[in-house]
């Protein structure tokens, strides 16, 4: 007799996920998926075509400067984060240059430069929040930014900062929804067509004193 099909209980509890801090050895594959996903429509212009992209930012993740979620052992949501002079995602001129050659590298490296935030004194600069589709709506990038607060008051920034891009007013609206403030927009038209958005705005979120850091 065959077997009844098996369905999925749609009143099943959803996958548990765990955060860690750091990109678990093996996962960088993973990340750099989910952070094109995420942001390639910006990266494009520098990184593209995707597959290149992608490989060029796992070979060169700072795997310390992340948090994580996780389903199991995989990742499923990562926030990266720049402190003390290192962010998530990283590769240098040379790097640049190697994988894309001299002439196609010039232009890309002149690209990558627009996007650059340097944090000031006492800050953590973002580098953004990246969720797989199946995780959305479930409150993970709250989680992450919670998780972020934590390790900037653990090394004694005062501020969080992040930028976000205005064709992405969902993201804008999750960081609205966490503290963030915005302080400064940048019109940007002569990237509209080149990477897709034409407004940055620059958020802040203060750090109080010792919340969630060392005594």
């Amino acid at each position: 007799m065959p077997q009844a099909e098996k369905r999925e209980d749609p009143r099943a509890e959803p996958i548990p996920v765990t955060l860690r801090r750091g990109v678990p050895e093996g996962a960088e594959d993973t990340v750099a998926a989910l952070y094109w996903e995420a942001f390639g429509r910006k990266l494009g212009a520098a990184l593209n075509p995707p597959a290149t992209g992608q490989r060029f930012i796992a070979a060169h993740l700072h795997r310390d400067r992340a948090v994580v979620a996780l389903a199991g052992d995989q990742v499923v949501a990562v926030a990266g984060y720049q402190l003390d002079g290192r962010g998530l995602t990283g590769g240098g001129v040379s790097d640049v240059l190697d994988t894309y050659g001299l002439f196609q590298g010039m232009p890309r490296l002149a690209l990558l430069a627009l996007l650059e935030r340097t944090p000031a004194a006492g800050q953590l600069v973002m580098d953004g929040i990246a969720v797989a589709a199946d995780f959305r709506g479930r409150g993970i990038g709250g989680l992450l930014l919670g998780e972020v607060f934590r390790v900037a008051a653990e090394n004694r920034c005062r501020q969080v900062r992040l930028d976000v891009i205005d064709v992405n007013p969902r993201a804008r609206s999750l960081y609205e929804r966490h503290g963030f403030c915005a302080v400064h927009t940048e019109r940007t038209p002569y990237l509209r067509r080149l990477m897709g958005f034409g407004a940055v705005t620059t958020m802040h979120r203060p750090v109080p004193p010792r919340a969630g850091g060392r005594p």
